[in-house]
């Protein structure tokens, strides 16, 4: 069986929109009307978007914590994306 991909885009950047599709997809899903085959697809495109949320959420602490206490992290020091 395939797994449902997501885009590529750095995870923070889009982590608005991943989101907003979760919860769009849990509100269609909790609606009742769906198939079994489309509720199970909605199901695994529900869990890869909570995966990809998490990930995010893990850099976006990973870059809070290094920015109050650069030596966090036991190799580079974090370099923010602006100048």
């Amino acid at each position: 069986m395939s797994k449902p991909t997501l885009p590529s885009p750095a995870p923070i950047a889009d982590f608005e929109q991943s989101l907003d599709e979760l919860e769009q997809l849990v509100a269609r899903m909790e609606h009742g009307d769906m198939g079994l085959d489309d509720s199970l697809k909605s199901f695994e495109r529900g869990v890869a978007l909570y995966r990809h949320c998490q990930g995010a959420l893990e850099q976006a602490e990973l870059r809070v914590r290094q920015l109050l206490d650069p030596s966090t992290d036991a190799g580079e020091p974090f370099t923010p994306d602006t100048p």
